[in-house]
């Protein structure tokens, strides 16, 4: 990448005061509340880039969640029957016709993909604008927070901000802040970390995912992982090298899935094809975009 190039995206820091969280220390309900913020700062509810019947959309999770007591997006290898195998992903995939929404598409998806059911996640928000993926898809991502399943209290005549119908004709809800037991409450200390997330938890789809894991926040700082790259040959963003997060101790692999994590790169080196470039596995392309802009809403680049 041109100097120029690289002038155009610096890092926050951890400590940064521009950053609105902590890329050590877990989430809470205030690191939560202040993502939200935040992206409601940058995209809100905007309406500048409405849905087109007339395109083909898909939607994605980046799902923000502790484990072992430290921040992280929880990530995907796809599997080997699956378009583009053997690529880092978010979980999520098209949205059906009987979707109501990209919401709605994105959380069954993850649901099938990972086994992460509705009630286990907070939606923080959206951003934007969606790109188009390289088979032609409108690609729309959803920030949320993922937790262990909790029993929940279901709001029936809540409609969520993203989603065009009620929760009850998804027979899907939101975690509810008031959920009934002490095992459900969130804590009261907007301070407290939230609960961690057991990776060996998910129920991974052998079709669609070869591996799931977790990249702690404090890695997309790394100077070791980092590289930065020209999304679609014009925008700067940083990719990040995950081969070893996916072979590590805090990794899950389908049932009937190789633990040696296996994955192809392209001769001619083109954007987003492949696992990565020069032999290794990385969040790139669209995925690495997304993330990388999601970073800078926050505050971690710039």
């Amino acid at each position: 990448m041109s100097s120029a190039s690289n002038a155009a995206l610096s890092t926050a820091g951890s400590s940064s005061a521009k950053s609105v969280v902590s890329l050590t220390e877990p989430l809470t309900r205030r690191s939560c509340n202040a993502i939200r913020h935040a992206l409601e700062a940058a995209y809100g509810q905007s309406s500048e880039h409405a849905l087109d019947p007339a395109e083909a959309h898909a939607a994605v999770l980046v799902p923000l969640c502790n484990v072992n007591g430290k921040p992280g997006v929880l990530l995907e290898v796809r599997g080997k029957l699956r378009t583009h195998s053997g690529e880092v992903s978010f979980p999520g995939g098209k949205v059906d016709e009987t979707d109501p929404s990209t919401l709605a598409a994105a959380l069954r998806e993850t649901e099938e993909e990972v086994g992460i059911r509705p009630e286990q996640v907070e939606i923080l928000g959206r951003f934007g604008p969606p790109e188009t993926s390289l088979k032609g898809l409108r690609v729309w991502p959803y920030v949320v927070c993922t937790r262990p399943c909790l029993p929940i209290t279901l709001t029936r005549t809540s409609v969520h901000p993203f989603m065009r119908a009620p929760l009850t004709s998804l027979s899907q809800a939101f975690v509810h802040s008031g959920g009934t037991g002490a095992s459900a409450s969130l804590p009261e200390d907007l301070d407290a970390p939230l609960p961690s997330l057991s990776l060996a938890t998910l129920a991974l789809s052998p079709r669609e995912v070869a591996h799931a894991f977790h990249l702690p926040l404090a890695a997309l700082l790394s100077p070791t992982r980092m590289h930065s790259y020209l999304f679609r040959g014009a925008r700067p963003y940083y990719a990040i090298s995950v081969a070893d997060l996916v072979g590590g101790p805090h990794a899950v692999h389908s049932d009937d899935g190789d633990p040696v994590v296996q994955w192809t790169n392209d001769p001619a080196q083109r954007d987003e094809i492949g696992g990565g470039r020069e032999g290794r596995l990385e969040v790139w392309g669209l995925t690495g975009w997304y993330l990388c802009s999601l970073m800078r809403i926050l505050g971690v680049y710039e």
